[in-house]
């Protein structure tokens, strides 16, 4: 059973369509990565696959016991964000609050579960540090740790290597496969689509009707958006990695 189906989806902004009869699953253990051009909606679909934005029409149904509050989110970062004067310790536990409801303080498994992610994601050492003065990868981390504390089951990412030197982007990438490879399911919005395919195991890429893809990475290379895009995606990727 699917943990996201979305079925025949309209979505825009400010009553203007930027995409319609869109349809496809997210089952347990998939690593999706929505790829496109600029402008294409990739953050329009994520914001509403958070329920942060309504359809204009169609419906995103949860199943495998899912629920929408229980979704693991590492959005883009503003420059306020960057400079927010909390410790790493505050900002990966406040991952646990749609889970407190009404309790005003974290129990015991809560803070046990920042701990761990804290740990698995090597900022363990950097419990106590002021958030804003990390280094982007560090931050990148913390977030990524936050967001698994709000989920058991499935991550959804908006460009999480955005703003990142190569080796904290390839570190972040192998991160999230390691998450990936323990069960977690990854849903990613990425503008990079050598790295898309290199690591995920779906591929969405949202474009023109003529160059809308949904279906596995195999396929997708096999498709007309893949052999444009994916060969471009190896060649910038070799200029920025190279």
């Amino acid at each position: 059973m699917p943990q996201l189906d979305c079925q025949n989806l309209t979505l825009g902004y400010d009553g203007k369509t930027v995409m319609s009869g869109l349809s496809f699953t997210v089952n347990a253990g998939d690593y999706l990565c929505i790829v496109g051009e600029n402008g294409s909606g990739k953050s329009t679909l994520m914001k509403t696959m958070l329920k942060l934005k309504p359809p204009m029409s169609g419906q995103i149904v949860t199943g495998d016991g899912l629920e929408h509050n229980e979704i693991g989110y590492l959005p883009q970062q503003t420059v306020v964000q960057k400079d927010f004067p909390a410790s790493v310790r505050e900002v990966v536990r406040s991952g646990c609050l749609n889970r407190c409801g009404l309790r005003p303080f974290y129990n015991s498994s809560e803070k046990q579960m920042a701990e761990k992610y804290m740990e698995i994601l090597g900022i363990a050492t950097l419990a106590k540090h002021c958030y804003r003065e990390l280094s982007g990868g560090q931050q990148q981390r913390t977030l990524l740790a936050r967001a698994l504390c709000a989920t058991r089951k499935i991550l959804l990412l908006d460009e999480p290597v955005a703003g990142l030197d190569p080796k904290a982007a390839v570190e972040m990438y192998d991160l999230i496969e390691r998450l990936n490879n323990d069960g977690i399911t990854i849903v990613m919005v990425s503008h990079d689509i050598a790295a898309s395919v290199k690591y995920a195991s779906h591929i969405l890429h949202i474009g023109s009707k003529a160059l809308l893809f949904v279906g596995t990475k195999t396929d997708y290379l096999k498709s007309e958006a893949g052999r444009i895009y994916a060969g471009l995606g190896s060649e910038q990727s070799d200029r920025n990695y190279g």
